[in-house]
């Protein structure tokens, strides 16, 4: 069992998808989809600057599952993770936005596409370089009732490990430290849906937002 964290950089509730009594993590990471295996925690951290949340867990996922993008969009589980963009925001950001027709990418009409659902090439090629979603029943997704993590995990003593990345990208960290760390949220008693992704906050649901938010990537 290993921990994979890294900063997320805007919450959306797209990446990672916490809602419908799953979380799943769709697109972005592509490295983290790669490389976790089922019994691995992925972990988001909060970002320094536009929340100032340095040192605070946003989520945590135990890996249970992972599907390529077409049993994915197939799975009657998740067709309600499909994005609907004039419903709730939870539908909005639906993850479930890739499969394949005739050997081609297909990108819904989504967060991840153009204004009036055009598809955008640079997040296809990222989010499909690698071919896979993870997918977890049991996590925690705290938004924007996001707790501090506990010092002793910053740096974790026993092996000098920094549970919170510092920047860009992501770092995998010893079972060691997994197994503490998972301990703690153990004793927590929280599960699943503690809270509203943060952009939820100040969310505005005109058409000039919705054309800006579509032309940025996650």
């Amino acid at each position: 069992m290993k921990i994979f964290s890294y900063v997320v950089a805007r919450d959306y509730g797209f990446a990672p998808n916490p809602f419908h009594g799953w979380c799943t993590l769709a697109t972005c990471k592509p490295r983290i989809r790669a490389a976790a295996a089922v019994g691995d925690w992925v972990i988001g951290t909060g970002a320094k600057g536009k929340y100032n949340l340095v040192g605070h867990l946003i989520f945590a996922m135990h890996v249970e599952e992972r599907q390529d993008f077409d049993a994915y969009w197939n799975d009657p589980r998740f067709s309600v993770k499909r994005p609907v963009l004039n419903g709730s925001l939870k539908q909005i950001y639906g993850d479930n936005i890739y499969h394949r027709e005739h050997g081609r990418w297909v990108q819904e009409d989504s967060h991840h596409s153009y204004a009036r659902g055009r598809p955008n090439p640079h997040n296809i090629a990222r989010d499909t370089s690698v071919n896979r979603v993870l997918i977890s029943n049991r996590f925690v997704y705290f938004g924007d009732n996001t707790p501090e993590i506990p010092r002793r995990f910053r740096p974790y003593k026993p092996t000098g490990e920094d549970i919170c990345c510092p920047g860009q990208g992501h770092r995998v960290l010893s079972q060691r430290l997994a197994e503490a760390f998972e301990a703690w949220l153990e004793q927590q008693g929280s599960r699943g849906l503690q809270g509203m992704p943060l952009e939820f906050r100040k969310h505005e649901r005109s058409s000039a937002s919705r054309t800006a938010i579509s032309r940025r990537t996650t």
